[in-house]
């Protein structure tokens, strides 16, 4: 397959929305090569990174633009795995954040990270109720790639800095896949 894009897609939950996505995909010999998909309030959200035959690839779009009409918003953007390439060499690591839930926890953890120039592959929060008090607990969990250079016990401190000053925990680990 020579080209790849990127779908994004966002409407109302209904059953079988995936399989009507693929099934199109797959129509046009496309291959869905990642995905994350979500059911976030009312809404269905979906991100596929597809990969098509450059022959079809207009056809598969014009086809997946038609479930605009079924109340579904929709982007497609062309992509270059290659430039994905580009933190090559760099650092995996997981980042996991806990605590009560207040405005602010994701803004102030990720914007240290940006500072530090240190790369989000894939963020996922929710949030949950207490076992006892029934309180909200907020949960983020992040997969990043930090520069070779970069000290790591040096972030990783000034990270646990950040969400003791947002009243959170967090944890930082090699990620291994």
């Amino acid at each position: 397959m020579g080209m790849h894009l990127v779908l994004t897609l966002t409407g109302p939950d209904r059953i079988g929305i995936v399989e009507h996505i693929t099934e199109i995909i797959l129509s046009y010999n496309g291959n869905v090569e990642s995905s994350k998909m979500a059911h976030l309030g009312g809404e269905f959200a979906v991100l596929m990174l597809i990969a098509v035959d450059p022959e079809k690839q207009e056809k598969l779009q014009k086809s997946l633009l038609k479930l605009v009409s079924e109340g579904f918003l929709i982007t497609i953007r062309e992509t270059d795995i290659i430039s994905s390439q580009k933190y090559s060499g760099w650092i995996p690591y997981q980042v996991e954040v806990k605590g009560g839930d207040h405005e602010g926890i994701i803004y102030r953890v990720t914007s240290y990270l940006a500072n530090k120039g240190i790369n989000l592959e894939s963020v996922d929060t929710s949030m949950v109720p207490a076992p006892m008090s029934g309180t909200s607990l907020f949960t983020l969990k992040a997969i990043v790639v930090a520069p070779p250079d970069l000290p790591y016990h040096k972030w990783k401190e000034e990270l646990e800095d950040v969400a003791d000053a947002v009243n959170v925990t967090v944890t930082v680990s090699p990620y291994t896949g």
